[in-house]
Parts: C-alpha cells; structure tokens; sequence
C-alpha cells in the first residue's frame, strides 16, 4: 500500500541499518495497510496531537500523518531511528516532532496541545509499565481523551478481560474503570520483522464520560493489594489496609479478587478512601472533553 511518496519500509531499514533490537523489544510492523488500520480505528485523529511510543522506522507514524493528524509528537529510545524519521517529518512539515528518548522517564506534557489521543505500537518489554503509569498519572483525569495500544495478544486480552475470565486482573480493573475498552484486532507473528514468537493485539481504551468518584491511585492500591493475595478473600487480603467490613462491603469481604466486577472495585476503594495513603495533593483539575 502507499500512502506517501516516502521509501517502503523494507527499503528504510536496509538504508539506515535498523536492525531489530531485542534489548529495546523492537519488532517492526512492516505492513502500512496495518499501520494505516491502526490509525483509522483510532478515531477522528484530524485536529489531534498524537503521541506516539516507539515508532521505529516509522511505519504507524506515517498511517498517523496520513490520516490526517494534525501533529505527532514520537518518542524513540534508539537514536539509529533518527535518521529515518527526520525523513517522515521533511515529508510532512510541521507536523511531526521527535524525542529521542525513554517514554518512561520522559515528560511529554509541555509537549502536546489538547485535543490528545495517544496511538502506538508499544515496545513488548515496557508496554504494561507504560499502561500502568498513563492510567495512574500525577495529575487526574489525563490529557488524551483515548489510548490505542499495541500489545501481545495474552497482555491486550487481559486488559479487556470480563469478570470470571482467567486473565481478569490488575490492569482490567485499573483500565476499565476509566475506560471503555475494546479488543480491535489480532496480528500474526508474520507481520513484524523480526516475527516475534507471540501473536499481538490492539485494543482501543476511550476515556468514559463520566468517571468513577475515587482517584486512580487509591484504586490501584486496593486492586494491587486483592489482587496479589487472590487466593484469599478480601477479608483477609486487604487487612493491610484496615479493611471494614460495613454494609455492602460485608458481602464483597467473604469473596475473591476475581469474583468482582470492575464496579464493585471501584465501591471498595470508595469506601476505604479514609485508611488509604493520602493522594488529596495531586491535582485534579477539570476533565478534558471526552472524545476530544
């Protein structure tokens, strides 16, 4: 497929030398017919800053570009992808700003102008790290109205798992508590090079309109804490964190973590807010517009 007048991206790995790392879990997703679907099922990303992790030689980048976003801001770890990715934004001017740098020490905020969506194909060996920090940010509710992700299909099926599956876990709850989660597609092995050994996945997260009256911090504790002991009851998981059991919660004390539903997590943490550690000073400013 083209969508630009730019090299394939078989040509710019060969010209710039980018062979795969596994140190920095680099599988590069070659097809720009995926790169492209990728972009689209984001949503409306025209008038959006896009922060991108890990673009690698840059093949989502430019499905982003040439969906019509307005600005990509990409984050890239490995200098070796500069040289290729400074060739995507003399294509596109203006349009596309790139760091090199680690995502996980980076502060994009004073970097992206609102409306955001965050879009990427994310490193296999920080991707949960990195969901678990965009879904507990330092300020409450986030910047981007949306997150989709690139995962390996076991890590994105768990993110979109129902109460009683077997993956049911942390990162359910933390996700689907704040948003509404969707399990897009799957990629065989054979659409990266190098072909991982695991398949991957997309999910699409879309910030819900209106959200949960307790901060993702105080829900994390209370889901890492069950969740960690899952083979106890609440009662007894969540003595640490002088668990009363008063009213509904005497019901949820006598089951497990994965008997819950992401709602009755959410009714935990509530009413544990009072023995929790304090949060009250980070900042919870108004909520961007969802969909934005």
């Amino acid at each position: 497929m083209q969508i630009d007048d730019l090299p394939p991206l078989r040509d710019v790995i060969a010209t710039h030398g980018l062979d795969a790392k596994k140190s920095l879990g680099q599988n590069f997703l070659l097809d720009l017919n995926l790169t492209s679907k990728i972009a689209r099922l984001a949503g409306d990303i025209s008038g959006h800053d896009v922060l991108e992790v890990g673009p690698g030689p840059g093949g989502l980048t430019r499905g982003l570009l040439a969906a019509g976003a307005r600005r990509v801001v990409a984050l890239e770890k490995d200098p070796r992808c500069m040289a290729a990715l400074s060739e995507i934004s003399a294509a596109y001017p203006g349009r596309l700003d790139v760091f090199n740098a680690d995502a996980l020490e980076f502060d994009m905020r004073g970097q992206l102008t609102g409306p955001v969506r965050v879009v990427a194909n994310l490193p296999y060996n920080v991707g949960t790290e990195l969901l678990v920090r965009w879904l507990t940010p330092k300020d409450w509710p986030p910047f981007w109205s949306s997150l989709t992700l690139m995962f390996q299909k076991e890590v994105a099926e768990r993110i979109a798992a129902g109460p009683g599956s077997k993956v049911f876990g942390i990162t359910s709850v933390l996700t689907q508590a704040y948003y509404d989660v969707e399990y897009l597609f799957t990629l065989d092995e054979g659409a990266f090079d190098p072909p991982p050994k695991v398949k991957s996945g997309v999910i699409r997260c879309v910030r819900k309109a209106i959200q949960p009256d307790v901060h993702p911090k105080h829900l994390a504790l209370v889901v890492k804490t069950a969740f960690n002991q899952r083979r106890k009851t609440l009662r007894n998981a969540l003595k640490s964190l002088n668990f009363v059991e008063t009213g509904p919660m005497e019901t949820l004390a006598q089951q497990r973590a994965e008997q819950l539903s992401v709602n009755d997590f959410i009714a935990l943490a509530k009413s544990m807010t009072h023995g929790l550690p304090d949060h009250s000073g980070i900042h919870q400013g108004p909520a961007p517009t969802p969909g934005g």
